[in-house]
Parts: C-alpha cells; sequence; structure tokens
C-alpha cells in the first residue's frame, strides 16, 4: 500500500517533505491507554525544568523514559542513562509508545525503527520552543516520531540552515509527526501555544518525541 494514500482515522496523511509526514489522529485510538502508562512514568520521573550550556531556564518542563534520557545543564546537551534529579534509571519506556512509534515510523517508510528514549515535553499557554536541530543522538539515520497531546500548536519546519524559511504545520491533539532521511536534521521549532482548554488535557500541551539515542 502506498502511504499517500492510507485513509488513517478518516484523514489522509500529509507529505510535508520528502521524509515528513503528517499523521492526523493517529494515536487517538489509543489514548486513554497511553495516559494510563505515563502516569507512573511521571511519578517516577516528574517534570521538572532545566538550563541550557550558557545557564538560561529552560521554559518548557520535560521528563524522560526508556533507557536513555535527554537532559541540559551547564555540562551540555546529552542523553543520559540515570535521571539527574533521584539518580535512578529513567523510567521503561512503556510498550504502547514504543509500538504507537514504531507502526507510525513505518507507515512513513522507516522501517525497522526501535526507540530507546521518550522526550517528554510540557508546554502551557504562551511557551515556545526556539528552532534548533536535534544532534544528540547517534545515528541519524533514525528517524524522529512526534506524538502531541492537548493544546493545539503550530510546528515550525525549517531547512538544514537556521536562516532557510519554515513552513508552518498546525500539530492538533492525536497528531503523530515523524521525519527523518534526509529531512532529520532540519531545524525546527514551536511558535507560542495559545490560550485554551482542551476538554480532556486542559490547559497544557504535552508532546512525546521518542528516538534512537543510543
Amino acid at each position: 500500500m502506498i502511504q499517500s494514500d492510507l485513509d488513517l482515522f478518516g484523514e489522509k496523511s500529509q507529505r510535508l517533505a520528502a521524509h515528513t509526514v503528517l499523521f492526523p489522529g493517529f494515536a487517538l485510538a489509543h489514548l486513554e491507554t497511553l495516559l494510563d502508562a505515563l502516569r507512573p512514568v511521571l511519578r517516577a520521573a516528574p517534570f521538572r525544568q532545566m538550563s541550557t550550556p550558557g545557564g538560561q531556564a529552560i521554559a518548557v518542563a520535560l521528563s524522560n523514559c526508556g533507557s536513555l534520557g535527554w537532559v541540559s545543564d551547564r555540562r551540555g546537551y546529552r542523553y543520559t542513562s540515570h535521571d539527574p534529579l533521584s539518580g535512578e534509571p529513567w523510567p521503561a519506556l512503556p510498550p504502547l509508545l514504543a509500538h504507537l512509534a514504531r507502526e507510525a515510523a513505518q507507515a512513513a517508510g522507516f522501517a525497522d525503527f526501535v526507540a530507546d528514549t521518550c522526550l517528554i515535553n510540557h508546554y502551557l499557554p504562551g511557551m515556545k520552543l526556539s528552532l534548533h536541530q536535534d544532534r544528540n543522538e547517534r545515528d541519524f539515520s533514525q528517524p524522529i516520531v512526534s506524538i502531541s497531546l492537548g493544546l493545539p500548536a503550530v510546528f515550525q519546519l525549517g531547512g538544514l540552515a537556521r536562516s532557510d524559511p519554515t513552513q508552518k504545520v498546525p500539530l492538533n491533539h492525536g497528531d503523530v509527526l515523524v521525519w527523518g532521511g534526509e529531512d532529520r536534521l532540519r531545524f525546527h521549532g514551536v511558535l507560542p501555544i495559545k490560550p485554551g482548554e482542551h476538554e480532556r488535557m486542559g490547559s497544557r500541551r504535552i508532546n512525546l518525541t521518542l528516538r534512537r539515542a543510543g
């Protein structure tokens, strides 16, 4: 089956670039099970605000699960096997999350993707994510799978230089975005979240970003 012909949950997938595909509503059928799986993760590794290597606070709170977790502090951006707050290993990656990421990646043309980490970002209204590249992973041949929950967001998909024009991509509750291949190192970000109240998630956006980091 050709991916552009797939009809997922009543809405067609959207190919945004050569190896970037948006799947509207892909995660909705698993929402309650997914939230149940995230609760013990966030009890073990609560959201926290980190700082950049330059000492500036990162507004978006975050956590991780999987065999590795992304951290940032004066020592730089990197992945660690243990939560620096607790000293314990990061909570295990819930099987449902790994399954959703694998299914979305395969549908986007990336066979055999197995995530080993999930970065969990917590946005409140007004928060944004500046344009950046994801460069801390070891293998850039592996895609990134991003699941959006809660308030809508506008994702910025840029080029391989920060100054390249950006494409503005609306992301809604349950949408899954996959990018990899020649698009893997595109600059990307999130515009400020607009105020609102989601019927299930409240006044927040949760973004689950699955990767192969190790």
